[in-house]
């Protein structure tokens, strides 16, 4: 599917980045948060804020799983609506 992750982002990496100059930016980069709809987008963003302040591995690992299943959601979400549609455009 195009929406699904191209990459695997490790929590080691996290914890890199999380030290880093413009963690938030390079992080949301790393999920590929973009790639999520609007209230996932934002959920995200506060996520990763709160693990750039004081983050853990677990909670790098767990960042990690909900930006996958965000973005696989958004996916599913919009093959579902075009076979809903029969594929036409509105």
């Amino acid at each position: 599917m195009a929406n699904e992750p191209q990459q695997t982002v490790t929590a080691e990496q996290l914890m890199a980045l999380r030290t880093g100059p413009d963690a938030l930016r390079a992080i949301s980069e790393a999920l590929q948060v973009k790639k999520m709809g609007p209230a996932d987008h934002i959920r995200t963003k506060h996520e990763i804020k709160s693990f750039v302040e004081s983050g853990t591995i677990n909670s790098a690992k767990e960042i990690i799983q909900l930006a996958q299943r965000r973005i696989v959601a958004v996916g599913q979400r919009e093959a579902n609506r075009i076979s809903v549609s029969g594929g036409m455009r509105p």
